[in-house]
């Protein structure tokens, strides 16, 4: 829709052809974005070769336990060179690649950005002010993507740290779910706010470790994407703890979501990722208990506020 809106020819694919087909008739997505109507430039497609037919720029926005199949169906309707801005936050589960790996395995020939910030969908189809990160290793890629994507209420920030951006993205949402357990026992402020500190020191800790750089994590695609999603109602994984902290199992919560909670499923990959780079991820790896079932909200986090003491910056 914002792209449309900025003055390019714009295709919507969708897998669920009845949803496409709903989406048609009612000009609008009624489901995950009620009462902003489609510019009369976006055209809705449940045919990926209908949908990326000469494109130059194509967004994935994919969950990421889904990215690799739908790419590789969608690999021979892509041209070569083309530019494919990820906008997926996570680690694939078994392999624990990041998404931009995903990309390049999978389509070869194309040269890849990542698009990652804090970022509620609901309020850039409303156009409010909303300014993100957009990485590649390719400068020429990271201008492209400013030059056709920008608004008068869109800013993107480039920079070469994919790693960075990526792993921000993903290990926020992680945080995100033990912030939303906090609320949801009554913890308070002081308890969020050491959350998120803390937090940002583990995401900044295994990035780096991963090739980031520190100031990444400082940025947009770090601190300013952990802050909105730890503290937002529209985000996903902050609902997901607070659900869990009014006792409903896992299973349960994720059953009445019609959007996907990427920190469930990231938990487990970012403690797996921590071990292969010799990183504890003391956040996580309560996270990780809980959704397992192997402990309640309550014990979880007290678990982390008995942890020894150490020093801020270990």
């Amino acid at each position: 829709m914002h792209l449309a809106r900025a003055g390019h020819s714009a295709r919507l694919w969708g897998r669920d052809r009845a949803l496409v087909e709903q989406l048609r008739a009612s000009g609008e997505n009624a489901v995950y974005l009620p009462g902003v109507p489609f510019p009369a430039s976006l055209r809705v497609s449940a045919d990926l070769s209908e949908a990326l037919a000469g494109t130059e720029f194509i967004v994935s926005a994919v969950p990421s336990h889904g990215t690799r199949a739908i790419l590789a169906q969608a690999a021979s309707f892509i041209q070569p060179r083309s530019i494919v801005v990820s906008a997926t936050k996570g680690l694939e589960r078994h392999t624990l690649f990041r998404v931009s790996q995903i990309v390049e395995q999978e389509l070869g020939d194309v040269r890849v950005a990542v698009l990652s910030g804090p970022s509620f969908a609901a309020e850039l189809a409303r156009e409010l002010p909303t300014a993100v990160s957009i990485a590649s290793t390719d400068a020429s890629v990271v201008e492209a993507v400013q030059d056709e994507f920008r608004a008068p209420y869109f800013r993107l920030y480039g920079t070469d740290d994919v790693v960075g951006v990526e792993l921000g993205g993903a290990l926020k949402n992680v945080i995100a779910i033990a912030a939303g357990m906090a609320e949801g026992l009554g913890l308070g402020h002081n308890a969020l706010a050491g959350l998120i500190t803390r937090g940002l020191a583990e995401m900044t800790r295994l990035a780096c470790a991963a090739g980031a750089r520190r100031e990444t994590l400082s940025g947009l695609a770090g601190l300013g994407d952990l802050v909105l999603t730890c503290t937002g109602s529209l985000s996903r994984n902050r609902q997901v703890g607070i659900e869990l902290a009014s006792g409903r199992d896992v299973s349960d919560v994720l059953a009445g979501m019609r959007t996907v909670a990427e920190g469930v499923t990231t938990a487990d990959a970012a403690l797996a990722f921590a071990a292969r780079h010799g990183v504890e991820l003391p956040i996580a790896a309560q996270v990780a208990e809980l959704l397992a079932g192997r402990k309640d909200p309550r014990t979880a986090l007290y678990d982390l506020m008995l942890r020894p003491q150490r020093t801020e910056a270990g």
